[in-house]
Parts: C-alpha cells; sequence; structure tokens
C-alpha cells in the first residue's frame, strides 16, 4: 500500500523526533544482537559445566539465531497486520525477561529452550525495524538512520561477547547472561520511552494468496536462491570459525583466558570498513565482479589460522572477517536491487537463510571438531567457502533484473 503522507510530514533529520528514534533504534539493535550472541565465547565454559560436547554446546548460539530465522517472516507479517512499534517494544522486553531467566537454568536442556525462545522474541525487531524507518523518517534522512540501525546491530553482536566474556572471567557464564537481560532491559526502557508513535502505519491483513505468489516469483528468479545460497555459506562459516576459534584458544598452547579470548571478537570494527568498502568496489566495479573476490578473501584468512604463531591465527581471522562483512554486504544489497517489487519480502527471506546457516553449519562444524580438531573445523568450513566461491561465480553469469538493469 502506497502511503500518501507526504515526505515533509516525516521526521526530518536534526529534528527532536528524528534523534530520539535514531537512539531508541540504535540502543534496541545494540541490545538485540548483544544477547543474541552473549553464550558465543562462553562455549567451552558451557560444554564443561553440563558435561556437552562442543557441537552440542553450540546449540546454545544455533538454537537463538534458528529461531530467529524461522520467525523473522511470520514477525513480518504481524507487523504488517498489529503495527511495527508495537511488536517492537514487546519484542525487546520479552526477550530481555528471558535472557534473565536463562541464567538460572538448571540443565543444559532448559537453556537450549531459553535459548532459542530468545532468538523468537527478538525476531519482532529485525523484522519490522526497517519497515519503520521507511514509514516514519523522510527519504533524505532514511540512509543515515537505517545505517545506525546497523551499526547498533554490529556494535551490539561484538560488545556482547566481549562483556559476557570479561564477567565469565571475573564471575561464571550465569552472571555474564544476566548482566545481558539488564542491558536488554535499560534498552527496553530507552526504546519505550524514547521511540516516536507510529503515524504513518496502515494496517494489512496478510493475504496468504499474495505471499505465496511473491514467494514463487523470488524463487524463480535466476538469482535470488543463489543469493541465499550465498547468505546461508557466509553466516554459517562465520559463525563456525568463532563458534570453535574458543576452544582451540582455550586448549594447549595457547590456553587463553575468557577475557583474551572475548577480545578477538573486538576485531568486528573490520567489518564496517570492509562494508563500506565493499560498497565503493561495487559502485566501481558491480557486485558480481566484486563478490567472488571478497569471498576468495575469506577464504585466504581461514586458511591462514591452520598456522601455529597465534599472531599469524589472529591475522587470519581479521583478513576472514573482513571477507565475510564485505561478501555480506554485497549480497543482501544484490537482493534488494534484483528484487525493486518485493524487497521487504526478499531480505526477509535472505536474513532467514543467513541466520539458518549459522545454526546449521555453526553445529555441524563441532563434528568436524571433535574428528579432526582445528583443522577438520577448516575443512569443513574450507569446503563451504569454495560452494560460496562457486556460487558468486555462478551469479557472474545471471542476467541483470530488477534495479541492476537501470542502474
Amino acid at each position: 500500500m502506497t502511503d500518501p503522507t507526504p515526505s515533509a510530514e516525516r521526521l526530518a533529520a536534526g529534528s527532536p523526533a528524528y534523534r530520539r528514534t535514531s537512539l531508541a533504534m540504535f540502543v534496541g539493535g545494540f541490545a538485540t544482537f548483544a544477547m543474541l550472541y552473549a553464550t558465543q565465547p562462553l562455549l567451552p565454559q558451557l560444554a564443561e559445566d553440563f558435561a556437552v560436547g562442543p557441537a552440542q554446546a553450540s546449540l546454545a548460539v544455533s538454537g537463538g539465531t534458528a529461531a530467529m530465522a524461522f520467525l523473522l517472516i511470520p514477525a513480518s507479517v504481524l507487523s504488517d497486520r498489529f503495527g511495527r512499534e508495537r511488536l517492537m517494544k514487546l519484542s525487546l522486553a520479552l526477550a530481555a525477561a528471558v535472557s534473565i531467566a536463562s541464567a538460572a537454568v538448571t540443565d543444559f536442556t532448559q537453556l537450549l529452550v531459553l535459548r532459542a525462545l530468545l532468538g523468537a522474541m527478538l525476531a519482532g525487531l529485525p523484522a519490522a525495524a526497517m519497515a519503520y524507518l521507511s514509514e516514519e523518517i523522510a527519504p533524505e534522512a532514511q540512509g543515515r538512520a537505517m545505517g545506525l540501525f546497523i551499526g547498533g546491530n554490529a556494535l551490539g553482536g561484538m560488545s556482547g561477547r566481549f562483556l559476557s566474556a570479561v564477567i565469565t572471567e571475573w564471575g561464571s557464564w550465569r552472571w555474564a547472561l544476566g548482566a545481558m537481560g539488564a542491558l536488554g532491559v535499560v534498552a527496553a526502557v530507552v526504546f519505550w520511552r524514547g521511540l516516536p508513535p507510529s503515524r504513518h502505519f496502515r494496517s494489512r491483513e496478510a493475504a496468504i494468496g499474495r505471499i505465496l505468489r511473491d514467494i514463487r516469483a523470488i524463487a524463480t528468479d535466476p538469482g535470488l536462491p543463489w543469493l541465499f545460497l550465498v547468505g546461508f555459506l557466509l553466516m554459517g562459516t562465520f559463525v563456525g570459525l568463532f563458534n570453535y576459534l574458543a576452544f582451540r584458544l582455550s586448549d594447549a598452547p595457547y590456553r587463553l583466558s575468557h577475557t583474551a579470548i572475548g577480545a578477538i571478537f573486538l576485531l568486528y570494527p573490520i567489518g564496517s570498513w570492509a562494508s563500506a568498502f565493499a560498497g565503493r568496489v561495487a559502485d566501481r566495479h558491480g557486485r558480481r565482479n566484486a563478490l567472488w573476490v571478497m569471498v576468495a578473501v575469506m577464504g585466504a584468512g581461514l586458511a591462514a589460522t591452520l598456522a601455529a604463531p597465534l599472531a599469524v591465527v589472529i591475522a587470519g581471522v581479521a583478513v576472514c572477517t573482513f571477507g565475510f562483512f564485505a561478501s555480506h554486504a554485497l549480497a543482501s544489497g544484490w537482493v534488494a536491487r534484483r528484487a525493486p517489487e518485493r524487497p521487504a519480502l526478499a531480505s526477509a527471506l535472505y536474513l532467514s537463510s543467513y541466520y539458518l546457516g549459522a545454526s546449521a553449519i555453526g553445529t555441524v562444524a563441532g563434528g568436524a571438531w571433535s574428528a579432526g580438531r582445528w583443522p577438520g573445523v577448516v575443512a569443513l568450513l574450507g569446503a563451504c567457502t569454495l560452494a560460496t566461491l562457486g556460487a558468486a561465480l555462478r551469479l557472474r553469469r545471471v542476467r541483470k533484473a530488477g534495479s541492476e538493469a537501470t542502474g
């Protein structure tokens, strides 16, 4: 539905309401991904405390990302029916309560159930955030607002991992998860008080027939399914790398502390620079020429982590991080350009594939760790990277569509 409200009545950059909206969305995105990924650096400790293997321990991350992946599209439909603001506020508040509850579990099954519930609750915020900003913010200011929200996502993912590792070093993983829940409560209060009410939302019925037609059109596009596969493999490889890097670095010969392992996640700011760099390369040379190169860079970094010196391992992780974020920026942007008539649904399907990859490959890599330790993990993730490279090269031959053909 086209909103008839003129853009002049939307929130303009620099206005008090715009600043409140930007702050609320930044804080909401920060807390969402801080809570979602807080368990990743804690996997060795969880495996030890609950007497489970690495693959089982990884479900403390994969369970949440899988639940989010499956709920993104239903949550986007709910936001169309009942409103973006209401869904986002409820999502963040409930997730904070679940995170606090997860600190008091008595067995591993309870932890997995609550982590999956956390992912399900959190799905409402990313599912509705972009639609809210596009409806409420003036067109000329939307890029900045959306960029700030995405920046909050990345910073929250990095900070949640690092802070949970530091808190576990000085207390326990229970204190860490409780602290992430407390952070979520603070974020929910800021979000509820700061986010202006929706003024331009128009409720829409969930027309199943229309949604199915749109999905069919997306599935038969010659390029979009390949891009969804790229997202699945990219995120799965990246999460698998960091899931079992914690096991490797806590083992001989490194024996790093929780804080030192958590500090590895401070490499994430490389991703912000990589995303911007990839955008400039795409503008100059095209996405189809840039994507496969960035995937190859990611593979080179992964291979470098096989070296023994810690400095080389960290350098390899940094290169892999650069290649991942650059590739993800190129692929996700390409999805929107190929589906200008269905950008929200196409993006939701890409994100669902993206987080399903994190769950599936992130868990399967645990078997590779048990069978072959770090070389086994790299062999599996290397195979995923080669498959991603193959998909990227296949995309070079796909006919241009949507705004690709005119831009």
